[in-house]
């Protein structure tokens, strides 16, 4: 079936719009390596535009015992603190938050939401942070590393 010459180019029209965002994107795109000279094939995280990308933030600690879910929370969202702090800006520039949850051996293998809660409330919807971003918690089979109970990942926005 043959479509109508106005229909053809709306259609090229919205394809070109598409490819010209699309460049413009790819051109405010600036990635931020992993500290200490890492050669992990990651960055630590990405900017497009305004936002940042942030990679899944473990909180374990080198040479520290694994800790509990809400120990890991707390350590991770320090960590993620640092790295926003690093780019300028800080825990209530963040819009998104995708949360990982893994069993506890020491809970029968569920997660330990209610740990995670307890350290995710000492950083979001206080007095003195009172932004709350959206977020996704899950429960997964395991995390890569070892004794790892929390992985977290953030998308933060830059304030105009």
């Amino acid at each position: 079936m043959l479509l109508k010459l106005s229909t053809r180019l709306n259609l090229l029209f919205a394809t070109a719009t598409v490819l010209l965002s699309c460049a413009s994107l790819s051109a405010q795109v600036t990635r931020i390596p992993l500290p200490d000279n890492s050669t992990f094939p990651i960055s630590q995280g990405v900017w497009v535009g305004d936002t940042l990308y942030l990679s899944g933030t473990m909180g374990l600690e080198k040479g520290a015992p694994p800790g509990d879910t809400k120990t890991q929370t707390i350590a991770a969202l320090k960590s993620i603190e640092k790295a926003l702090n690093a780019q300028k800006l800080d825990l209530g520039d963040v819009v998104m938050m995708h949360v990982y949850l893994a069993g506890d051996p020491a809970k029968d293998n569920k997660n330990d939401f209610a740990g995670f809660m307890a350290g995710y409330t000492q950083f979001f919807g206080t007095p003195t942070q009172p932004n709350k971003p959206a977020r996704s918690a899950m429960q997964v089979a395991a995390l890569v590393a070892p004794g790892a109970l929390v992985e977290i990942e953030v998308i933060a926005v830059k304030k105009k």
